[in-house]
């Protein structure tokens, strides 16, 4: 088999000072790099770095493993995230990657309106975003639903009533709350609920807008997806952390974008 790693994590670890071919415990090389480039080193480097000491390729690691690495990555990139207790869902939902579903804006307005009955008047605006908002991008099959309020630590406010439409919170952080379907309903619908006028809201926002009007970077995305989905597909946290940077080179771009044609939220 060949190198787990790939050309440019090989070429990170030389810029931290570390020899590729022999850079030691793959815990300590990861938070070397993750101490230099942030959130561009991500749980698929963590991958790789392990696998590499094992002489096996990352998506052989063992699940087990894989859900221990994750675990602690999260910690380190996502400061103060927690899982909500009891929302675990009871079957592990393949990532599948399908061409854009003309119907995806259709699901959307069907999940708007119930949000917006369930919520009113704590939702200040209700959003699509992700690919599925993004005409002719291949996606999961998952509609993302954006939810701006003005508390968002005034969870009474709003978990009751989105968990009151079948849609479980998840995970907390500081600067959202996550809901999916729990137990073994359907995984078609996932809400992100952040503080209105956040970063949060504009970078999601952006990056919907940005793609909309730039279909070369929405092939770009697109073809990682498709990449990771092959690769990763029993891996959830795997697939979403892998697009990470590539996410925040094409935010760069937006953000030079938005500032040429005045784009607002």
């Amino acid at each position: 088999m060949g190198s787990a790693l790939d050309d440019l994590l090989r070429a990170r670890l030389a810029a931290v000072g570390l020899d590729p071919s022999s850079f030691g415990d793959p815990g300590e090389a990861w938070s070397a790099l993750h101490e230099r480039f942030g959130r561009r080193i991500t749980l698929v480097d963590r991958y790789a770095l392990e696998a590499e000491t094992l002489g096996i390729a990352p998506e052989d690691l063992p699940l087990e493993l894989r859900d221990t690495l994750g675990h602690e990555l999260l910690a380190v990139q996502f400061p103060g995230f927690v899982f909500a207790g009891d929302s675990g869902r009871s079957v592990r939902d393949p990532i599948e990657v399908v061409p854009y579903d003309p119907g995806w804006p259709v699901a959307f307005e069907d999940w708007r309106t119930r949000l917006d009955v369930a919520l009113a008047p704590s939702a200040v605006r209700i959003e699509h975003v992700g690919s599925t908002a993004v005409p002719g991008l291949a996606a999961k099959p998952v509609i993302d639903v954006q939810v701006s309020v003005t508390d968002l630590e005034d969870e009474p406010a709003y978990v009751p009533a989105i968990e009151g439409i079948g849609i479980r919170l998840r995970s907390c952080e500081p600067v959202r709350r996550y809901f999916r379907p729990s137990g073994d309903l359907p995984r078609v619908v996932q809400v992100h609920v952040c503080a209105t006028r956040s970063a949060w809201e504009r970078d999601h926002l952006l990056f919907r807008d940005y793609l909309r009007t730039h279909p070369e970077a929405s092939g770009d995305y697109a073809a990682l997806k498709t990449r990771l989905a092959e690769r990763y597909s029993d891996d959830r946290l795997a697939y979403t952390d892998g697009k990470t940077g590539m996410i925040l080179d094409l935010l760069e771009r937006a953000e030079e974008w938005a500032t040429e044609v005045g784009w607002a939220r």
